[in-house]
């Protein structure tokens, strides 16, 4: 063509300029005001907002108070176009509560049903919580209107206002109950029959044209319950309640009839069963019952709530995997892939359950929706058994390539998992990861091949070499510098292991000479280990000569550790300490310990103490900061309660972490200096469904001990003042300083802690016993009607179960070579003692309750017998208070009738840690 077609975004860009828009405001001054005009303004207004353009505090301030002059028209479709304008300027501009009179008036209620709800809308964007007293009759009204519409509007505002004016809203809990009792249904937000939703853009003569049929959506009973979870969510009893009404009977559909309502409460229901195991009947008969609703969506979410509850049974997955099954014949794609996706997650625990819709799940590796037929597959692999996956890994080649990265990772997830289950059928399995591998991916995908291929060579040792070879292949070309380090380091370890350990060394020498700074440092210490492991001394004279090569090299980290391994290579024990030793430092410990070094100005003056820190092996280092593999995060979604996704479980470092940073801040622990250890699980003083849930958490120092109890008032109508643990020691050593009691403690503000303090008389020693142990308190009943307590209440006491103070408490798990360890403190304080413990029926029981009374990380994998008769476990750990490393061997023989009979070794720095141990079992 010989001309340049013009720019079109050239108008749309000038039409919708800020400067343009602004100017354009004085369209709101005309007289007599054009509808038509003022409503395509305000709309770009709105579009600019959107778009993330932002408008000064005085041009934002401007805008609003210019558009409120608009109150005055009665168009209907501007009165809505200006609300939305409100709202959106609400957050920017100044002074918006003038505008309060106007709305106010469009709430009253021989106002147009079109106005009511659009101004209880925008109400709720301009009210603080100091106006929210005056405007409560407003909504209490509207909340109970028989106009669904407003109905909503006002439980919706109700809900966003809950958390700025909690007060004022928990009185509105009989007008939310009598909104979910409504017989009214609504038809796009109205109620059948207002015509209210089709007077925006004609007159009346509209609403006579057409006259919206009979509705069924009752959408006001899930705004209504959603603002009274909002206001009951602190009393669990109460919520427990509300489900079981609102439930009905079992089969029954209760009183709502709201599907979106129901799905709501299933989610109640699950978040109950997980907290409380006593209700766990109850709710999931409900449950059930919901399984025989006319709605799908409701249907699905109690199939999906069953299956996902904690230790479920097969008989009780038999009706929701039924459920499932027909959905995967439907023909919705929808419910199609939400039921593939939930039978893809119970096949990880559960897959012979799973396994009888696999005749259906076959079905849908053809279907056109590659999402569907991905779960389908990975789902397939999961239940199948042995001869169908050379079948399944046809089909899954073919389509590999018609997938996004995402579901691939979920496909080699599945592919990972079989490799472990069916050993058998490695080669095949290999060889399809090494062919993905070559495939083009991003950082997720190509991590997840490699790391499936890491387990099979980590489980399977036929494949090791094989696999080797792949990933050796696979860093010629990789482009993700974390993997090309993570691969040679695993050749690090692995190559040496191997009968031909030289061929290895020319793949990593090659990114020596090709790759970046980061590989370059990762392929020398790599080279090291080979050079320190490998017994061959022709070996270790040409790792030495690769090694000085790389002296001259551009980048200092990587001539650092060439000098570096040269020089330990040469001595036998630094190559043992700096090649081959697998313990690292825990880096949450250490980033602990070294928080409260730098805030104590008294401990400045000392140096740091890193013998204080406890190890852990460099795996046990990987799995704490490693990211959870995607069959847990993709292919098993987490449950969604309503209050969201549960966060992860903090590790012990993180626990302990925060107990220091919290002791810390009491004034009355200032002088007790570092916390030396504390428990990293609290420990259960009382039944989980009594009225008052105890548990202990102790926190060991130089001098003291401090006994931490987080108690629980779980009931609504009861209030504990000045409450306090009175603690009497069965054993002497220990002296009570004071109690920090809970000044008031209810449902709502549990968990509260009450904090108790000894000296411990003899800080050198290590004072083990038990303590008889209550809560004392005053007692105070809420009176129903005005929710306060009664001003006088009565004295009482709640017996728990006794504390103990056990070796646990003052030792850290840490990681050693626990051979060389060993022998370095044979020449230090030495113990052995025999033990028959005839209540164990099983050398594994024997390793558990060895580990969990003395609290020692076991090493090398002892904590699993290999044989039923007789067994070694190894343990390491670190006494606090300077009481240095221990170690102790555990030989153990088992014979039925008799139990186990324990011989007990123990080895340390110190005579006090050896006593310690030991007396922890005597």
């Amino acid at each position: 063509m010989s001309f340049k077609k013009d720019e079109e975004t050239g108008l749309g860009s000038y039409y919708n300029n800020k400067t343009t828009v602004l100017q354009e405001a004085r369209v709101f001054n005309e007289s007599p005001v054009s509808p038509r005009k003022c409503r395509a303004l305000l709309t770009r207004v709105v579009y600019l907002l959107y778009l993330g353009e932002t408008l000064g505090t005085q041009e934002a301030t401007t805008v609003f108070f210019s558009a409120t002059k608009l109150f005055q028209h009665k168009d209907p479709a501007l009165r809505q176009m200006l609300y939305l304008a409100i709202k959106e300027l609400s957050s920017v501009a100044e002074d918006v509560i003038m505008v309060t009179s106007s709305i106010m008036k469009d709430m009253q209620p021989n106002s147009e049903v079109i106005y009511r709800p659009n101004a209880i809308r925008a109400l709720c964007r301009i009210t603080d919580a100091s106006m929210m007293q005056g405007l409560e009759r407003f909504f209490k009204t509207a909340i109970v209107d028989r106009n669904a519409s407003i109905s909503s509007a006002a439980l919706v505002s109700s809900y966003h206002l809950f958390p700025a004016a909690k007060d004022v809203i928990k009185r509105w809990v009989n007008e939310a109950q009598e909104a979910i009792n409504a017989k009214t249904g609504s038809f796009f937000g109205m109620s059948s029959g207002s015509g209210g939703g089709f007077l925006g853009y004609g007159a009346q003569q509209q609403q006579d044209k057409f006259q919206p049929p009979p509705s069924t959506s009752y959408i006001t009973q899930y705004h209504a319950l959603g603002l009274l979870y909002a206001i009951r969510q602190q009393d669990r009893m109460a919520i427990t309640r509300m489900v079981q009404q609102l439930g009905g009977k079992p089969g029954s559909s209760g009183t709502l009839k709201s599907p979106l309502a129901i799905c709501m409460l299933i989610r109640y229901a699950s978040k109950i069963m997980e907290e409380d195991p006593n209700m766990q009947r109850q709710m999931f008969e409900l449950l059930e019952g919901w399984l025989r609703h006319k709605s799908d969506m409701v249907n699905y979410e109690a199939a999906r709530a069953i299956c996902e509850m904690r230790n479920v049974t097969p008989q009780q997955l038999t009706r929701p995997v039924s459920v499932l099954q027909v959905f995967l014949s439907s023909s919705k794609p929808t419910l199609k892939f939400a039921a593939i996706r939930t039978l893809s997650a119970l096949a990880l625990t559960h897959p012979a359950s799973v396994a009888t819709c696999n005749v259906d799940m076959e079905n849908l590796i053809t279907d056109s929706n590659r999402s569907i037929a991905t779960y389908a597959i990975t789902t397939l692999l999961k239940t199948g058994n042995e001869a169908s996956v050379d079948r399944l890994m046809k089909q899954i080649s073919g389509f590999m390539t018609e997938i996004s990265d995402e579901f691939k990772v979920i496909v080699v997830d599945a592919i990972r998992s079989l490799c472990l289950k069916f050993p058998a059928k490695q080669a095949s399995m290999l060889t399809f990861l090494s062919g993905v591998l070559r495939d083009e991916g991003g950082y997720d995908f190509k991590r997840a091949v490699v790391e499936a291929i890491f387990d099979m060579i980590k489980y399977i040792q036929d494949c090791k070499e094989v696999a080797l070879a792949h990933l050796c292949e696979f860093i010629e070309d990789c482009e993700f510098t974390k993997l090309s380090v993570r691969i040679l380091h695993l050749l690090g370890i692995e190559g040496p292991k191997t009968p031909q350990p030289t061929k290895y060394i020319r793949y990593i020498y090659n990114r020596v000479v090709l790759e970046n700074a980061i590989v370059r440092a990762a392929a020398v210490s790599s080279l090291a280990k080979f050079g320190a492991v490998v017994s061959d001394l022709a070996v270790k004279k040409s790792v030495g000569v690769l090694l000085r090569r790389c002296l001259d090299d551009v980048d200092d980290e990587v001539r650092d550790r060439a000098a570096l391994y040269l020089h330990t290579l040469d001595d036998e024990l630094l190559a043992e300490k700096y090649v081959k030793d697998d313990s690292v430092f825990s880096l949450g410990a250490l980033e602990a310990k070294l928080v409260v070094y730098v805030n104590d100005a008294d401990a400045a003056e000392e140096p740091f103490d890193v013998s204080s820190i406890p190890t852990v092996s460099r795996e046990q280092a990987f799995q704490e900061t490693a990211r959870p593999s995607s069959l847990d995060t993709i292919a098993a979604p987490t449950v969604k309660a309503a209050t969201g996704p549960a966060p992860p479980a903090p590790t012990a470092a993180q626990t302990k972490s925060a107990y220091a940073e919290q002791l810390a801040g009491i004034p009355e622990f200032a002088e007790y200096g570092t916390v030396l250890n504390s428990s990293s699980k609290p420990q259960s003083l009382t039944e989980s469904e009594t009225e008052y849930i105890v548990t202990v958490v102790k926190h060991i120092f130089k001098e003291h001990v401090v006994f931490q109890f987080n108690v629980s008032n779980t009931l609504p109508e009861t209030v504990l003042d000045q409450v306090s643990a009175l603690m009497v020691a069965n054993s002497e050593g220990l002296t009570e300083n004071f109690i920090i009691p809970i000044p008031t403690l209810t449902s709502a503000t549990s968990p509260g802690i009450v904090y108790v303090s000894f000296s411990r008389d003899t800080p050198e020693e290590y004072t083990l016993g038990s303590f008889q142990t209550s809560l004392k308190y005053v007692s105070k009943e809420v009176d129903p009607a005005t929710g306060e307590p009664e001003e006088e209440g009565y004295e009482d006491e709640y017996q728990v179960e006794e504390v103990e103070l056990g070796a646990a408490d003052y030792i850290v798990p840490n990681y050693v070579n626990f051979s060389q360890e060993w022998e370095r403190l044979g020449h230090g304080a030495t113990a052995t003692e025999t033990f028959s413990l005839s209540a164990l029926d099983s050398l594994k029981a024997a390793c558990d309750s060895l580990i969990e009374v003395l609290n020692m990380e076991p090493v090398g994998g002892t904590e699993t017998p290999a044989s039923t008769s007789v067994h070694t476990l190894n343990l390491s750990g670190l006494v606090t208070g300077g009481g240095g490393k221990v170690l102790a061997r555990s030989r153990m023989t088992y014979s039925a009738g008799q139990g186990v009979t324990l011989e007990l070794s123990v080895r340390a720095e110190k005579e006090s840690a050896c006593q310690l141990v030991i007396s922890a079992i005597g």
